[in-house]
């Protein structure tokens, strides 16, 4: 069944396809909960509905959290949609399974943008604002046990993202690369990616990564 994208919600991408693929990698429990950080259009979250789970999609955007509504409606899937700031809507649960696509994009401005689509992929100049705090906050979310998949651009430092994961005392990996051709955005600022020195000056492609934790106790 098809997905629509609403005007303002970011269009599912490679990024989007790889996520949803190594999902069904997972074996997810009866019933499992999952929770779905930056949905967007909803699309892994009705993934991971389709699998049997109970899921819960957040997203900072209004837009993204209708057009989530808009797409479980047709495929008569019961996901719980959320607007709020990162986790902030489900303080205090656990889940047996965590994804996200967050921003990750290093841009030219220092803070992540208050609105317009650019917040679905800007993330600060080295594109770990939106990542830090999901390192940071998701461990505490798992249940024992529980996984957080998370995909992110080789330009937006995985080594480090894998770091603060194994602090929080999670076994963390990369357990998948795919590279891509730039789209618009990165072709646009294909000049200043290179004078901060994450590109070389002929790129064309870029490498995406989906990093895998897990709680082991």
């Amino acid at each position: 069944m098809a997905n629509v994208t609403l005007p303002g919600v970011y269009t599912p991408q490679d990024d989007t396809d790889l996520l949803v693929r190594l999902l069904h990698d997972e074996r997810l429990p009866p019933h499992a909960e999952v929770l779905d950080v930056g949905t967007g259009t909803g699309v892994v979250a009705l993934a991971a509905a389709r699998l049997g789970a109970r899921v819960t999609a957040i997203d900072i955007s209004w837009r993204a959290a209708l057009n989530a509504k808009v797409n479980a409606l047709p495929a008569r899937l019961p996901i719980r949609v959320r607007r709020g700031d990162l986790l902030a809507p489900v303080t205090g649960r656990s889940f047996d399974l965590v994804l996200s696509n967050p921003p990750y994009v290093p841009a030219p401005a220092p803070a992540c943008p208050r609105r317009g689509a650019g917040r679905a992929w800007d993330a600060g100049h080295d594109g770990r604002l939106v990542l830090d705090r999901i390192c940071q906050d998701a461990p505490g979310l798992l249940k024992l046990g529980g996984v957080l998949l998370l995909v992110q651009s080789e330009l937006s430092g995985p080594e480090e993202s894998l770091r603060r994961l194994r602090a929080a005392g999670l076994r963390a990996d990369i357990v998948e690369h795919r590279s891509v051709a730039f789209g618009p955005v990165l072709r646009s600022r294909s000049g200043w990616l290179h004078d901060r020195g994450l590109i070389e000056a002929d790129a064309e492609k870029e490498e995406l990564v989906i990093i895998r934790a897990v709680r082991l106790g």
